[in-house]
């Protein structure tokens, strides 16, 4: 054992995603059902700057699995981005008694959980983004929830456009990072799918698939744009310029961070939760949780971030041929 752990203190960082709830929920039961106290920490690291945070008890936890969002809430803090702010967290968590804290978040929180290991604060990471662009894990909690949800809205929004054979672009949310957008894209059988990791800015290509799909009889043009790319809106008005086939430009927005997470995010949450959880009572520290080739797994954080993930070359070959 590296050190024991007597109180337990858990967080939401950056964007909130569905399935939070789930990880925080098993964090606060897993915990109290091995000995320890927990602390709800409101807000993030903007809430633990200000103190913001009570004992949190299995009750206090019940009904919460199927909301999106997270109970604990969550904001952005560029002062914890500061050595000063860094200093003033960790001794805040000794203040409160808490030696060890779980973050659930994206790669900016791990690096609060970063700083704040590296000034003797016992710290675990769960990955909870929407976005998947954590490079140590296969799966982070959210991701689920959100394609599901965008994969509904671009199936409705094609009725329509098939309805008045227009080319429409759709733009999902995903930072840099491009596979909300992949997976929609083959999901929904678009004709163009565009990925931050691979675009080239060869509108002049998209323009020329568009023409050549009408020359052979199809009446409607589907492309996924990835946030990472944007500007959907001046994209769909040069496209219509050149094709004289209308365009409309759909941005899905923040509709897919809410709503009630998938059994996959509840289910992955609640694992990564409990194994946050066992670790921190282990008296392990400065670790993420991962899920790796079927198996929950952990990482030194340093190592965690210093990884690099891009979209697989087979995947996004494979939707070349799909969009014929």
């Amino acid at each position: 054992m590296d050190k024991e752990i007597n109180t337990v203190a858990v967080l939401t960082s950056g964007g909130d995603a569905p399935g939070m709830n789930a990880a925080i929920r098993a964090v606060v039961r897993r915990s109290i059902a091995n000995g320890k106290r927990v602390i709800g920490i409101q807000k993030g690291y903007q809430g633990l700057l200000n103190e913001e945070m009570s004992d949190m008890s299995p009750r206090d936890v019940s009904d919460i699995i199927q909301k999106g969002g997270t109970i604990l809430r969550t904001a952005r803090c560029e002062e914890f981005k500061t050595p000063e702010g860094q200093d003033k967290g960790a001794e805040i968590c000794r203040k409160h008694g808490i030696d060890g804290l779980v973050v659930i978040g994206g790669d900016g929180s791990y690096r609060g959980a970063q700083a704040l290991a590296a000034r003797g604060i016992n710290t675990i990471g769960i990955p909870g983004t929407i976005d998947l662009d954590i490079a140590c894990t296969d799966y982070t909690i959210g991701f689920d929830t959100a394609v599901n949800t965008a994969m509904e809205a671009i199936d409705k929004v094609r009725d329509t456009s098939s309805s008045h054979e227009r080319c429409s672009i759709i733009e999902v949310m995903g930072r840099n990072a491009g596979y909300i957008a992949l997976w929609c894209g083959v999901a929904s059988g678009a004709e163009d799918i565009l990925l931050p990791e691979k675009y080239e800015f060869k509108e002049q290509e998209i323009i020329n698939n568009i023409i050549n799909n009408r020359k052979r009889g199809k009446t409607h043009h589907l492309i996924i744009n990835a946030e990472g790319i944007g500007h959907s809106t001046s994209m769909a008005r040069r496209i219509e310029a050149a094709t004289g086939v209308e365009t409309r430009a759909t941005i899905l927005g923040y509709m897919q961070r809410g709503g009630s997470p998938t059994c996959k995010d509840r289910y992955y949450g609640s694992m990564m939760g409990a194994y946050a959880a066992d670790l921190l009572c282990a008296g392990k520290s400065k670790r993420v949780v991962g899920y790796k080739h079927g198996e929950y797994v952990d990482f030194d954080i340093d190592e965690a971030l210093a990884m690099q993930k891009d979209i697989p070359e087979y995947e996004y070959e494979v939707t070349k041929s799909l969009s014929i």
